[in-house]
């Protein structure tokens, strides 16, 4: 964004919203949450935003120079629009980027909050500088996010691309999608939990749990750990060969264990990719941390309103 401007960021989730001020270097100069409580409607989630932007901006001693958004989806980004949301049934087609408008007299933007990550590690994080970046997250779900070309990608009607569910093995487990054997239902952390429940005696462990026996050397813990590694090497080796990125960063919950899985992660991607040049694709860690999802929405404003060629000086 351009020097000297803070923007109020906004990150709507299924349990909380976080609201927080952001300036040009990316650091987050105050912050606080709330309940998301959509059972008591839009409005009222539209004044508790607006509240907790007006005190942090009092907090960090800042003038609001715009908005962005960040929201579990989905949502229209072009019309500021709420969609079908399992976790904002109340909000529903509810304009969200006009309400803060008309509060605030500046500029807002909205996207998915996996897309408002995406743009945060590509622009302020372990992307930055590049121009190809794609952004995985592994946890209970698998979610990509693409920045090509310096430009979030978004596909037919601003759809966001589900390539958790790419098919990995078409006689694996079946996904609530309807598919079988998708990316996510092999490699996100259920899938070590599955599987080491099939296991027998290990029954009911976390994937959490299993990577921390496997770093203390439990064997079978280290086979799941093993599997899970084959598995996103896969399909991280299908991104290699489609995209060719710069960069694949890495977040997520199981990606907090990630020394466990690197190395065969980096094999499957040699071993599958060679007709890229897949050396030249680094795959890095997410590093913004606890304020990804408020650095993120900032950077939905800073897309979305400021011209490629000024973005590129503060990249660099």
């Amino acid at each position: 964004m351009p020097e000297g401007r803070t923007i109020g960021a906004v990150d709507i989730g299924g349990t909380k919203i976080a609201a927080g001020i952001v300036d040009y270097e990316g650091r987050v100069l105050a912050s606080e949450q709330c309940p998301t409580a959509q059972e008591r409607g839009f409005d009222d989630g539209v004044d508790r935003i607006a509240a907790m932007l007006r005190s942090c901006a009092v907090r960090a001693n800042a003038k609001i120079d715009g908005i962005g958004i960040g929201s579990t989806g989905p949502v229209y980004p072009r019309t500021g629009e709420i969609g079908d949301v399992e976790f904002l049934k109340s909000w529903k087609g509810a304009n969200l980027v006009e309400a803060l408008e008309a509060r605030f007299s500046v500029r807002t933007a909205l996207e998915n909050d996996a897309d408002a990550a995406t743009l945060g590690e590509a622009f302020r994080g372990a992307g930055r500088g590049k121009s190809q970046v794609l952004f995985v997250t592994v946890g209970t779900g698998i979610g990509v996010g693409m920045v090509l070309n310096g430009e979030l990608y978004r596909g037919v009607d601003d759809a966001h691309p589900e390539i958790g569910h790419q098919v990995i093995d078409a006689s694996g487990p079946p996904c609530y999608c309807g598919a079988r054997g998708c990316w996510e239902t092999l490699a996100a952390g259920p899938a070590m939990t599955a599987w080491m429940n099939e296991q027998g005696p290990r029954a009911g462990l976390s994937a959490k749990q299993i990577c921390a026996m496997a770093a203390a050397g439990d064997t079978l813990a280290r086979e799941a750990v093993e599997r899970e590694a084959h598995y996103l090497g896969l399909g991280l080796a299908n991104l290699v060969n489609v995209f060719c990125p710069e960069v694949i960063v890495l977040g997520g919950s199981v990606m907090g264990s990630a020394a466990l899985f690197l190395n065969g992660i980096r094999t499957e991607i040699r071993r599958n990719c060679t007709q890229v040049p897949s050396e030249r694709t680094e795959i890095r860690l997410a590093s913004l941390g606890a304020h990804a999802a408020i650095i993120g929405a900032a950077c939905v404003w800073d897309h979305r309103f400021v011209a490629k060629g000024e973005r590129s000086v503060v990249e660099s």
